[in-house]
């Protein structure tokens, strides 16, 4: 079932109704749009971070690419290529460019049969069509890329670790990503623990690579996301409708919505959108709506869609306990996020 909308103008995303097939998951398994034409050549490493050029090469090697060295002396030393593991763990903070790097190997492995998502849609596929019909789906597939590897819940982190173990027996290789806290004590090494830790079964598959450096969705902003005036918002969201389609809604509808619509159905509730209004942004006191929030966020990142926002700074809407708690990554990379989305 298709939403687009051809005819310019404003619509509310809480009137919409999305579905998607098993089938429609499958097909949407590739990088989002901008990185559809993501490349290590593409990939533009902070000379203050030298872990970054390293783990393009790395991955380059990876995928089986030898990478270009730069002449040094008699001593330089070449990068040491991944041990011989059917799979890559990213480990890094919040905008080093780790997704980028991903949708490189997707592009750069050999073979036809590759598959690109985020775990949750993963997850979601497994209940569309079961684990059994999943599993020879992807049987036999040359690469599988999992963008931002949940470990929040155990049962589908459980179905995960048995979904890639069974893939991995048949010659399936492996790409993974998962963000880790930024300025926290042992960021990197604990995260990759975590992630070993939840996956054990799994943990001898997986080279670590790990990637330093600063958000940079940041770097060009003030470090919070843009409000809009409420004597605004109605001008410009009227504006923008004249050649595209916008969506209006009030902050707690949309968050109400969030609640009745499944998260893999988020892309398709935000389908042919070119900009997004929330009305009486607010703080979110509820942990359960603030997540099906991050998720939303995280779809409307994928599509690069801008937001224009009245209220509170949408960068605010979490608060200091749930930034404190045991989603605070998840929080965090929200953050960044919509202060990249408000901005554009």
């Amino acid at each position: 079932m298709t939403l687009t909308s051809a005819a310019p103008g404003v619509i509310h995303l809480i009137e919409r109704s999305p579905d998607v097939s098993g089938a429609e998951m499958v097909a949407a398994l590739t990088p989002p749009p901008q990185f559809h034409d993501a490349t290590f050549e593409t990939y533009r490493a902070d000379d203050a971070f030298p872990s970054q050029q390293g783990s393009k090469d790395l991955l380059m090697a990876f995928c089986g690419i030898a990478p270009v060295q730069k002449r040094g002396g008699m001593f330089s030393r070449k990068p040491k290529p991944p041990e011989a593991k059917p799979g890559v763990y990213l480990d890094g903070g919040f905008g080093v460019g780790k997704t980028h790097l991903l949708a490189s190997i997707y592009h750069a492995f050999p073979g036809r049969r590759k598959y690109f998502g985020s775990f949750i849609e993963y997850t979601a596929l497994v209940g569309a069509l079961g684990y059994q019909k999943t599993v020879e789906l992807f049987r036999g597939s040359q690469l599988i890329c999992i963008d931002e590897f949940e470990l929040d819940d155990p049962g589908d982190t459980m179905v995960m670790t048995r979904l890639l173990a069974e893939l991995v027996k048949t010659g399936t290789r492996l790409a993974a990503t998962s963000n880790t806290p930024p300025n926290a004590l042992g960021e990197g090494r604990f995260a990759a623990q975590d992630f070993l830790r939840e996956i054990h079964a799994m943990s001898s598959s997986f080279e670590t690579i790990r990637i330093d450096g600063t958000d940079y969705r940041q770097r060009a902003l003030d470090g919070h996301a843009t409000v809009v005036n409420d004597a605004d918002y109605g001008e410009l969201m009227t504006d923008a409708a004249a050649d595209r389609v916008v969506s209006s809604d009030h902050f707690d509808q949309l968050i109400e919505r969030l609640a009745q619509v499944h998260p893999s159905r988020y892309i398709r509730l935000i389908d042919g959108v070119r900009l997004i209004g929330l009305r009486g942004v607010h703080r979110l006191d509820d942990q359960s709506a603030a997540l099906r929030f991050v998720a939303f966020v995280d779809r409307v990142y994928d599509a690069q869609i801008p937001v224009r926002a009245t209220g509170l700074a949408l960068d605010q809407v979490f608060s200091p306990e749930m930034l404190a708690g045991g989603y605070r990554k998840k929080y965090l990379r929200a953050i960044s996020r919509l202060i990249a989305l408000t901005a554009s």
